[in-house]
């Protein structure tokens, strides 16, 4: 992956729906950690700078990869199926946290952060299995565009 990276991030706005300013907060802040550092390299393409916009459509997520000049590279449509129930859990967790980080103690908010952290590691292991043979990511990667799937798969 010598070089290749995502310079910029494009969430579809047909595809989100405001949210809350925790979840907004959350998204900016994946957005600009995955532009800051990341690894990602279509397979089979060469090294280069990409933009990804990221979409949902009829309940399938699109990544949609272009070159920084705007030349389409790829485009992947994904079911979110396999995503769902990992989705559904990690936004019960994430309304948890926010509860907490406004009432609980520092060793509750702890212990649901960890939760919390391991629901997420699970959507990104599972977002890496799914992009197999078609995009190649870190972990770190996976984990950025976990929290983004996670904007667009709950948009209200």
């Amino acid at each position: 992956m010598s070089g290749s990276r995502l310079v910029d991030v494009v969430l579809d706005e047909a595809s989100i729906a405001r949210s809350t300013p925790d979840v907004e907060h959350d998204r900016a802040v994946a957005i600009y950690d995955l532009i800051e550092e990341n690894s990602f390299q279509p397979v089979g393409k060469p090294a280069d700078n990409y933009v990804l916009r990221l979409s949902v459509i009829e309940k399938k997520l699109v990544f949609e990869i272009k070159r920084e000049n705007g030349e389409t590279v790829v485009t992947h449509v994904l079911s979110l199926t396999p995503l769902r129930k990992i989705v559904k859990d990690y936004d019960l967790i994430c309304e948890s946290y926010y509860e907490a980080i406004r009432h609980a103690t520092p060793s509750q908010i702890e212990a649901i952060d960890m939760g919390r952290r391991g629901v997420h590691n699970e959507g990104s292991s599972v977002l890496m299995e799914r992009l197999e043979g078609k995009i190649e990511v870190d972990m770190v990667t996976a984990r950025r565009l976990f929290t983004l799937v996670y904007a667009l798969h709950w948009k209200g």
